[in-house]
């Protein structure tokens, strides 16, 4: 009879064939409830979904090794076991496998004795790795020389986007000896390609365009990650803030002239806009007479489309489109080289979050001898308890009856004698032994105070364990995100801290949105971030205690921030990275669960946010956190 899959161990492969599944899958049947992924990414998610019992990795896989693979896994699940199954027969692919985490290496093709394999792996073997030192060292390096050919790949990139830019500049600087308006044109597209800040970059091009050829508006639209939406980046004065403001975006269609541009990757001209039908009425533009829309193209991609507007008839010509789309296209790229920049960063930050992921590992062994530490003190302060108990009844039991006078305690004393004996407790038997010893040894065992400080100590180390349980699943809970005034909840949050007044400081600005959060989950994280400030302060004793905390919509404007700042010591660069990891802790013995930090970086995540720390030595501290701003549609038939 089959086994119910319920009490069915989970083992996770991972391979690209779907050959080898399927062989691993009949194999493995009737032992295990048996899950599958094709590439390593879909993998490490599964995993970390699911967290099975065992994790089996196919050489034979796209984008990563299964070294690299094993690692990555290792980091989400320590204590899952890691088999890789290979068909690699080089010198070495063994140890390889073990020195990356995984806890044994079946060879390909697989064996009658394969199943036997792997519920040996699950439970505990480990294949031994002789001269482990050697081959970690050796697959450091190899991870180490592919995150510095990604970054040199990128940093290449970057370098022959320049190298086009320079080339393009001196095109634009032959023709701009022949005519007026190329000259301008090469100036203005000289000026952006120096800037790599997006933002900054699409503001300087739209106030640019509008001051040297004197147009009434000038905007840019980009493509949004579904190539539905052209959504407005930058615009030209009042008009152009308000409709920033309004969130403006146009449907990627014929409908106007930017989405034609962007479709059909052509410039799109109304010479008169009254006499054309299908162009938008844009009601933030009443004066506009003219209009011209370019597209912006990298690498055959339309990325976005310049939309350059006049409020007299007829303003465009042939040199004027000429010179404008030479223009756009050197924007165009000095967009993609903004891109490339911002890929550049990412790869850094990966670097400095695979040097986070380290500090994890490290502190892992710290964390379970931090547990036990807490946990310890219980069953002393039990036992000594239990003595405690004994002794006091003891002496209970040996009131005489007629003493109490009251039924009740009568009853009373006769009830603990009957359920000590019961219990199998011989109080006469301990009454014996109190009565040989000596009397401050007799005081001592008998002592109300040593009572109560054991149980206060047991019920101390109790509630600090029940503490680590909330760190630990709180930011797991279900959340229900909806929009909420992080002014309102950090204000009421203080409030209810009783911190002394005017020690905390708080500023809004007027344009802060609304966050898209849960309101329990995100108060958490503010409640931690000030409480910890505040015992920074504190404990350093400073002489004047500030905390500044300040709310504005982040320069990503689908996002609000919020920073919170103290005038303490600073944290020191060596713990930096060590603060995130659950149970670091920097307040000793002062019963700090070292989990505040850690889940407020869970449930930052979880929300799509950010939170990064700034700190030197002497200067405080100031935690920022980005989180989605609840948005704004405008009606599908704006512009």
């Amino acid at each position: 009879m089959a086994s119910d899959p319920r009490k069915l161990p989970q083992a996770l492969y991972i391979a690209a064939s779907e050959e080898s599944r399927s062989l691993v899958r009949r194999l493995l049947a009737f032992n295990f409830v048996v899950l599958e992924a094709a590439n390593p990414l879909d993998g490490l998610g599964l995993a970390e979904e699911t967290q099975p019992n065992l994790i089996l990795l196919d050489n034979n896989i796209l984008h990563m090794t299964s070294s690299e693979a094993a690692t990555r896994i290792k980091k989400i699940l320590p204590g899952t076991p890691i088999v890789v199954v290979s068909g690699d027969t080089s010198q070495g692919a063994r140890e390889r496998a073990l020195a990356a985490g995984a806890v044994g290496f079946i060879p390909k093709p697989i064996g009658g004795d394969f199943e036997e394999l792997v519920l040996a792996y699950l439970g505990g073997r480990v294949d031994e790795l002789e001269d482990a030192e050697r081959y970690l060292r050796e697959y450091q390096l190899e991870l180490a020389e592919k995150i510095e050919d990604q970054t040199r790949l990128l940093t290449n990139t970057v370098e022959r986007n320049k190298y086009l830019l320079s080339q393009n500049q001196k095109m634009f600087a032959m023709l701009d000896r022949r005519h007026k308006l190329l000259e301008t044109a090469a100036r203005v597209g000289q000026m952006v390609t120096s800037i790599l800040d997006l933002n900054e970059l699409l503001r300087h091009t739209v106030n640019i365009i509008c001051s040297e050829f004197h147009f009434y508006y000038s905007g840019i639209f980009l493509v949004s990650e579904d190539r539905q939406w052209a959504n407005l980046r930058a615009g030209y004065a009042l008009a152009g803030r308000r409709m920033l403001d309004a969130h403006y975006r146009l449907p990627i269609d014929e409908k106007s002239m930017i989405g034609r541009s962007i479709l059909n990757q052509q410039a799109q001209i109304a010479l008169d806009v009254a006499g054309e039908e299908s162009r938008f009425k844009n009601p933030y533009l009443p004066d506009t007479r003219s209009e011209m829309a370019l597209p912006l193209i990298v690498n055959s991609i339309s990325v976005g489309a310049v939309t350059v507007q006049s409020n007299e008839l007829n303003a465009f010509n042939e040199e004027d489109i000429a010179s404008l789309q030479a223009m756009a296209d050197q924007v165009a790229i000095a967009i993609n080289n903004a891109k490339l920049m911002k890929d550049l960063e990412s790869a850094n930050k990966e670097l400095l979050r695979t040097k986070t992921y380290e500090a994890i590992a490290t502190a892992t062994g710290e964390a379970i001898h931090w547990v036990g530490n807490k946990a310890a003190p219980i069953p002393g302060s039990v036992n000594r308890a239990r003595e405690d108990v004994q002794y006091l009844l003891a002496l209970v039991a040996q009131l005489k009856e007629s003493e109490l006078g009251n039924a009740s305690l009568q009853a009373a004393v006769q009830t603990v004698r009957e359920e000590a004996e019961a219990s199998g407790l011989d109080l006469n038997k301990i009454l014996e032994e109190m009565s040989a010893m000596k009397p401050n040894r007799l005081q001592t065992l008998v002592s109300v105070e040593s009572l109560m400080e054991d149980l206060e100590i047991a019920e101390n180390s109790a509630k600090t364990i029940l503490d680590i349980k909330e760190g630990l699943i709180g930011p797991a809970r279900q959340r229900n995100d909806a929009p909420v005034s992080l002014s309102e909840m950090i204000t009421h949050t203080v409030m209810n801290m009783g911190l002394p007044h005017e020690s905390v400081e708080m500023t809004w600005a007027d344009d802060m949105p609304l966050a898209h959060v849960d309101a329990r989950q995100v108060e958490q994280v503010f409640n931690n971030l000030i409480k910890n400030a505040w015992e920074a302060l504190t404990n350093a004793q400073m002489p004047n205690p500030k905390i500044h905390v300040h709310g504005r919509r982040d320069e990503n404007t689908d996002f609000v921030l919020v920073s919170v700042k103290d005038n303490g010591p600073g944290i020191p660069k060596e713990i930096q990275e060590k603060i995130w990891v659950s149970f670091f802790t920097t307040k000793g013995g002062a019963g700090g669960t070292g989990l505040g930090l850690s889940a407020v970086m869970q449930i930052v995540s979880q929300h799509g946010g950010k939170i990064w720390l700034e700190s030197e030595i002497g200067n405080g501290a100031t935690f920022f956190v980005s989180l989605p701003a609840e948005k704004l549609y405008m009606p599908e038939d704006g512009n």
